[in-house]
């Protein structure tokens, strides 16, 4: 079910934070305390593949993940572009994957602070990995939001 804020996102148990992109997913998984937040391996599609959904669903299930966070594109002026559409699709595609929550939230300047946060690196580096330290921003930034929620 995709929840319009984190009042009724579970309070305990492992989240997973989805970075969307045509190309690659990039997944973060907090751990069950939410203490820490943990990227994993992008997840690659070729062009015109359509199982995004599928793939997040099943990997947020091996994680064993009681939420998902995805972010959520809005340009800086507050409007939606053509990213944000397809983002919102794939949510409800993966809505029908899944019977956990799901929440969204913008991502503004995320892939800018994870590339920060990656420090020095070989710029194969940051197209292999930035996704994935995208999806972790959105998720700590998640995380803090569901604890002022509480």
């Amino acid at each position: 079910m995709i929840l319009p804020d984190f009042k009724a996102f579970p309070r305990v148990g492992r989240i997973v934070g989805i970075d969307w992109g045509m190309r690659r997913v990039g997944v973060a998984v907090s751990d069950p305390e939410r203490n820490f937040v943990f990227v994993r391996d992008v997840l690659n599609f070729a062009r015109g593949d359509t199982t995004h959904a599928a793939r997040v669903a099943r990997l947020v299930a091996e994680e064993g993940g009681v939420g998902i966070v995805v972010g959520l594109p809005i340009r800086n002026d507050g409007t939606e572009s053509e990213t944000t559409k397809m983002v919102r699709d794939f949510v409800a595609d993966l809505e029908r994957e899944t019977n956990l929550p799901i929440c969204m939230i913008e991502e503004n300047l995320t892939s800018m602070a994870a590339q920060e946060s990656m420090g020095r690196v070989r710029v194969r580096d940051i197209k292999e990995k930035l996704d994935s330290e995208s999806a972790r921003v959105i998720l700590e930034n998640a995380i803090a939001l569901i604890n002022r929620a509480i």
